[in-house]
């Protein structure tokens, strides 16, 4: 794999099409076009910080076990436990990761159900959009179940569908509308839909439309082992998807917002996607819809790269019985030689966390905020090993030099900060039907796993197998032959 190929990977997965769009209604609501178009190049600046340390680190352990293995190997030079951190990085990683892949489809199927609603008058309706999601859910486990290679193949047009898509969008937002917003508007507009009377409560409230869109660039990691060069080009995969994404997105939201033709009108869109009534005032009905096709290709292909990509990680989680049914979850496809089992695992348990959305209005929030609690912990976890770590961490040949501890306590202290935020309602008054479920689902979910550490796995769990050696090769033949 060459370092444009390791890049790719991340920025698909990133896909300022999927994340920008799927929340633009969210940040509609919540602080408007002011905290959206400000509040992303802040979120980025931090972003980018996660980010260096995150490469730094790839540049010194360039393995597919990314943020799960790092923590096990910098833990011991922080004279702390590895197989402590690496258990609860993995699981705040697993728990991420579901969210993520959940929040993906999750978005697609807001706008296919939009465009179906539009077109064929499949009314946008919670139990229709729910329907919708297993049946993404269901193809993407079908692909990566019977069809790697066309997996493959289809990561590919990815990249381009989205740099391509992105220039489209924002183009006939420029050319076609007679009509555009104010630059005061865009810019300086702030709007309070969330009932919350503290404005700086809503704007960072509203700052989870960059941070959830933001997620995804670890895969660069991941795929180290595949690419040349991987102690440089890993690193620069990481950062360059931030950094490329980081300006797509601004383009786009900004392209977005300045062709509003009718705020109010696109809030209460009866497709319930926001975005498309916006394609459809500023472009008309055919082009419109075309725009939204245009989403939907970018929605479903990170969402099919996501099942991928968190099957792969439940698999090498459950081969070190770190997994309640490991046994089940790390069983290798005769045919394809892949974690299939994983794969299902990852798209029912996406299916779970959306469910809520049958009866809560704010769920596909809550889904987007665990997605960032969950992946962000993971991701600071190292950095914050590796400030530890001071001079005992041995740097790759891509490194911050003297940079490194400075810049990554200030990702670890942003992380903490966001931690706390996204746990916070997001609307008042609190209803049942407008909870934010993020604490219960970690509660849930990261209480059953340390419970499970302190009654039984701190007697027996040792941490990830180390990449390349012999245990983890006579591990993967196992799962071969058992296959």
């Amino acid at each position: 794999m060459s370092g444009f190929t390791n890049f790719a990977v991340s920025f698909t997965i990133i896909s300022v099409l999927s994340g920008c769009l799927t929340l633009y209604g969210f940040g509609m609501k919540t602080g408007g076009p002011a905290a959206m178009i400000w509040g992303w190049p802040l979120v980025g600046v931090f972003v980018v910080l996660v980010g260096l340390g995150m490469a730094e680190i790839c540049s010194s352990y360039p393995t597919a076990g990314g943020l799960y293995y790092w923590a096990a190997k910098l833990a011991p030079h922080s004279g702390l436990s590895g197989p402590a951190w690496a258990w609860f990085t993995g699981w705040f990683n697993l728990v991420g990761q579901v969210a993520v892949t959940a929040g993906i489809d999750f978005g697609a199927a807001l706008f296919l159900n939009a465009f179906l609603d539009l077109q064929f008058g499949f009314a946008a309706t919670p139990p229709h959009t729910i329907l919708l999601l297993a049946l993404i859910l269901l193809a993407h486990g079908a692909l990566n179940t019977f069809g790697v290679r066309v997996v493959a193949v289809l990561n590919g047009v990815s990249v381009w569908w989205h740099l391509i898509g992105v220039s489209l969008i924002v183009g006939v937002l420029v050319v076609v509308p007679d009509h555009h917003q104010d630059a005061s508007f865009v810019f300086g507009e702030f709007v309070n839909g969330t009932g919350w009377g503290s404005p700086v409560y809503v704007f960072l409230i509203g700052l989870l439309l960059a941070q959830y869109t933001l997620t995804g660039y670890d895969a660069s990691a991941h795929m180290t082992e595949e690419t040349r060069n991987a102690a440089t080009a890993g690193p620069r995969g990481i950062v360059h998807s931030i950094l490329v994404s980081l300006v797509a997105g601004w383009v786009l939201l900004i392209g977005l917002t300045f062709a509003i033709q009718d705020y109010r009108g696109a809030l209460e869109s009866p497709t319930g996607v926001p975005p498309a009534q916006v394609f459809l005032d500023a472009a008309g009905a055919t082009t419109g819809k075309f725009l939204l096709l245009v989403c939907i290709g970018a929605q479903l292909f990170c969402g099919m790269a996501a099942v991928t990509g968190n099957s792969r990680m439940i698999y090498a989680f459950a081969r070190d019985g770190a997994i309640p049914g490991s046994g089940l979850w790390h069983r290798i496809n005769k045919r394809t030689r892949t974690p299939t089992n994983s794969v299902w695992l990852a798209a029912v348990g996406a299916f779970l966390l959306a469910v809520p959305y049958l009866w809560s209005y704010t769920a596909y929030a809550a889904v987007t905020s665990i997605a960032v609690v969950g992946l962000y912990t993971a991701y600071v976890a190292p950095i914050y090993l590796r400030v530890r770590a001071g001079a005992a961490f041995e740097p790759g040949p891509w490194h911050l030099g003297r940079l490194g501890r400075p810049l990554g306590t200030v990702a670890v202290i942003w992380v903490g900060f966001i931690f706390v935020l996204f746990m916070l309602p997001q609307v008042h008054p609190v209803t049942w039907e407008s909870f934010n479920y993020t604490p219960v689902a970690f509660a849930v979910v990261l209480g059953g796993a340390a419970l499970w550490w302190v009654v039984s796995a701190r007697h027996w769990f040792t941490g990830p197998k180390v990449q390349g050696s012999a245990e983890e090769l006579a591990a993967v033949e196992r799962d071969l032959r058992s296959a």
